[in-house]
């Protein structure tokens, strides 16, 4: 017989025996203090809200720039282009830290700027949180 199995067993072992050790006393909680209270639902609604926020940014910062093909984020884009009446891209140069937002109408690209970027970059955020929100069970 080799060390390693006889490790191995020593190690299974212990943790039976630490998993044995949390069941009692998840059960000596459960007695004393019983059943955890449930949820406000202001408080669930709270914790969504800031769930849906979190995968929104995710998806405004990172898959919209990508390019994903994402069902969520073709929706999104979808959604963007109809509000708007334009075609629009956002992109991160490498070497800036701020967005670039470029709309197409007719044809002819131009960078956004200032208000205009600001109200795309606005309504952009809205869709996106309405979409994830909708999405969301």
């Amino acid at each position: 017989m080799t060390a390693a199995p006889l490790q191995v067993r020593r190690m299974l072992r212990t943790y039976g025996k630490q998993i044995g050790i949390a069941r009692r006393l998840a059960r000596h909680r459960l007695a004393t203090l019983g059943p955890p209270p449930e949820e406000d639902a202001a408080v669930r609604a709270a914790r969504r809200r800031a769930f849906v926020e979190q995968v929104a940014r995710e998806i405004v910062e990172n898959l919209l720039v990508t390019g994903s093909d994402n069902a969520v984020v073709g929706e999104i884009r979808r959604r963007l282009r109809e509000d708007l009446g334009l075609d629009v891209e956002i992109v991160y140069p490498p070497d800036e830290l701020e967005t670039k937002v470029f709309v197409s109408s007719e044809g002819v690209m131009r960078e956004a700027q200032g208000e205009e970027k600001a109200a795309i970059m606005s309504r952009l955020w809205g869709i996106a949180l309405e979409t994830v929100d909708a999405t969301m069970l």
